[in-house]
């Protein structure tokens, strides 16, 4: 059986070979082995008499700069091409008669590449070889829908520019098809060749005289996208092929795929069927020899514009890297023209709402200072010391990171002074003043007395306590003599000799009699306004002066001991000082107790033994018995220890 298969498709292998001998191709009309090409005007079959060409050289002198229309092109032109003959410093230029600009318009040089105008697309060459001696181009297909003009940008020497392009003739007659062929048959293959036409002479009879020189051009081409027409040069007669044998079923194209993209020039490819030569039906590709099936081809299509668009740039960085700040992006108008994407005027987007070129960001929260503790206990327990706290950055994460990433200027303080007020221990007292403060009668002295605290005594001290020794001491140097009724006495002078202190003078009530004054009871002046006995008085700033506390108590009780004070130079302000004389300090130490321990005699407390010292020395003074037994020895012992440690 597979023998049988094997045999079977080798044979018709070898039947597809000799039914098309030379190799087939696609006529334009879309069947295989057609023999149809389109002529130059682009007509399937045609006989280049719906279409002639123009032609010409530009090789006018210009003299001013600037731009100069050099060439019309009418509306159906087709296979355009306008070439500069040699490269220059010119450039060539395209506008609609409506003005509008499609190539180098507004003193503005366009990149090469693809343009769309007038219907068609134009390619704009410019080759920039340092080796290239060739000028500027402009190629189109067609056809026009409208008439443009070409212009040269005039800056040099114009080298001259040829111009060529095909136009539709009035009235055209569409030839016959020959008598003995049918629609759809195969003519050999071969380009079919009119017999009253000489193949050199073909195309001279569809040339125009050049507009501006007067020369002859010749015939452009013609060429039908996508295909490759099979043809002969013009000066050789193709070579007769035998006749083929007719097959029943052939392939043919019934139309092309989807084209790729709506809009802006996409590609598209032929879709071939295999079909009944005489019917036309479609029958299943199996039917058709799969050799002779024709290879698709790319087609361009949809080549119109496609509608504008807003084209949206990326966001700019955050204007601040935390915190609300501002980002940015292009918005800007585009649109395809056969696969090139061109910035438009922004009004053809106006179709569309136009997006935000400006945003708000906020990349993260700014880090912030947080107070992570609480003040601190003041670092000395009286007086002017430090307290601290904690405080930290703190990102929007709740790291730890460095102050730099916070506002340094909103810092917290982290440290700060703090008064425990005065080091208070005990009284520290200046010495009486000299003066009362009244010449006569009851006056008063004064002292001045704070509370600080000791830094050198070792002894217990008693402290300031809410016991405070007095400022003033009562003074009386002898009566006074009448004055006058209520009657004020002049100032006495101040109660110290600098700083503040406090003036008195006598008030009295007095009766004048005949010359003399009788003092009386003060509350017969009681309905009078009393003058005031005493006022705060300020002579002079002391400066600086000796402070000392009051004597502790005596380290013995006899036999000599010591007592001590401390003594301070302090200024007006009672701050520690050093600049008071040495030699006006009072004493801070003195001797107390310098007579001899008397023992008292106990007739009760006597020794009964001899050697009682042994018993003291042997510590036994704690048991009863030798404690009574040895009362006078024992007590001794006590009295001496008690000594030692009262001197400690």
């Amino acid at each position: 059986m597979f023998v049988s298969y094997l045999i079977l498709t080798l044979l018709c292998f070898q039947a597809a070979v000799l039914a098309r001998p030379g190799g087939e191709t696609i006529g334009c009309d879309d069947y295989l082995g057609s023999d149809k090409v389109a002529d130059k005007c682009g007509v399937c079959g045609g006989d280049n008499s719906a279409c002639k060409v123009v032609s010409g050289v530009f090789k006018h002198i210009l003299t001013n700069l600037g731009y100069h229309k050099i060439i019309e092109i009418p509306e159906g032109a087709t296979k355009i091409n306008v070439t500069e003959m040699a490269k220059s410093n010119n450039y060539l230029a395209l506008r609609s008669r409506s003005g509008r600009s499609i190539i180098n318009g507004n003193w503005a040089i366009d990149r090469p590449g693809k343009y769309e105008g007038g219907g068609t697309m134009f390619t704009y060459k410019r080759p920039n070889e340092i080796s290239s001696t060739a000028g500027e181009s402009l190629l189109a297909e067609g056809p026009t829908n409208e008439a443009l003009d070409v212009y040269m940008i005039h800056q040099q020497l114009n080298p001259g520019v040829h111009y060529e392009y095909i136009i539709p003739t009035a009235n055209v007659i569409r030839p016959l098809l020959p008598p003995h062929r049918r629609p759809g048959d195969p003519f050999n293959g071969q380009l079919e060749v009119p017999d009253n036409t000489n193949p050199t002479d073909r195309g001279n009879s569809f040339v125009e005289q050049g507009i501006h020189t007067g020369h002859p051009s010749g015939s452009y081409p013609a060429r039908q996208p996508g295909r490759l027409p099979s043809h002969h040069p013009d000066n050789q007669v193709p070579a007769v092929q035998p006749p083929r044998r007719n097959r029943e079923y052939n392939w043919k194209q019934i139309g092309t795929t989807e084209c790729t993209v709506t809009c802006g020039k996409g590609s598209q490819y032929p879709i071939f069927r295999c079909v009944n030569r005489n019917t036309h039906e479609e029958v299943s590709d199996n039917v058709c020899d799969s050799s002779t099936k024709p290879i698709p081809e790319e087609e361009p299509c949809n080549l119109f514009p496609c509608p504008a668009y807003w084209d949206i740039g990326e966001w700019s960085e955050c204007s601040k890297t935390c915190g609300l700040g501002m980002q940015h992006r292009q918005v800007l108008c585009r649109q395809m023209y056969a696969n090139r994407t061109l910035a438009v005027q922004p009004h053809n987007c106006q179709h569309l709402e136009k997006p935000e070129t400006a945003s708000t960001c906020q990349l993260k929260i700014c880090s912030e200072w947080q107070i992570r503790t609480e003040w601190t206990p003041c670092s000395v327990p009286c007086g002017v010391g430090q307290k601290t706290r904690d405080v930290k950055c703190i990102s929007n994460i709740g790291d730890i990171v460095d102050d730099e990433e916070c506002n340094m200027k909103l810092r917290p303080t982290d440290i700060e002074n703090c008064d425990m007020g005065s080091c208070a221990k005990s009284w520290f007292l200046t010495e009486w003043s000299d003066r009362c403060s009244v010449e006569c009668g009851e006056g008063v002295r004064t002292r001045s007395v704070v509370c600080l605290t000791n830094h050198i005594s070792s002894l217990p001290l008693e402290g300031c306590g809410n016991t405070k020794p007095s400022e003033t001491m009562s003074c009386d140097n002898g009566p006074c003599q009448g004055k006058v009724e209520w009657f004020a006495g002049s100032w006495s002078q101040c109660s110290v000799e600098c700083n503040s202190g406090t003036q008195q003078r006598e008030v009295i009530c007095i009766r004048k009699t005949m010359g003399s004054f009788t003092m009386v009871n003060p509350y017969e002046c009681s309905f009078l306004e009393k003058p005031p006995r005493q006022q705060p008085c300020y002579l002079k700033p002391c400066g600086v002066k000796w402070f000392h506390t009051d004597w502790s108590t005596c380290s013995k009780t006899c036999e000599g001991g010591f007592r001590v004070r401390e003594v301070r130079c302090l200024s007006d302000d009672l701050t520690p000082s050093d600049k008071c004389e040495s030699q006006y300090k009072p004493e801070d130490t003195e001797s107390c107790n310098p007579q001899d321990c008397i023992p008292e005699i106990d007739e009760n407390c006597k020794d009964k033994y001899y050697n009682c010292n042994v018993v003291v020395q042997a510590r036994l003074c704690v048991y009863a018995y030798y404690k009574t037994a040895c009362c006078a020895s024992c007590k001794r012992a006590a009295n001496r220890q008690s000594g030692f440690l009262g001197r400690r």
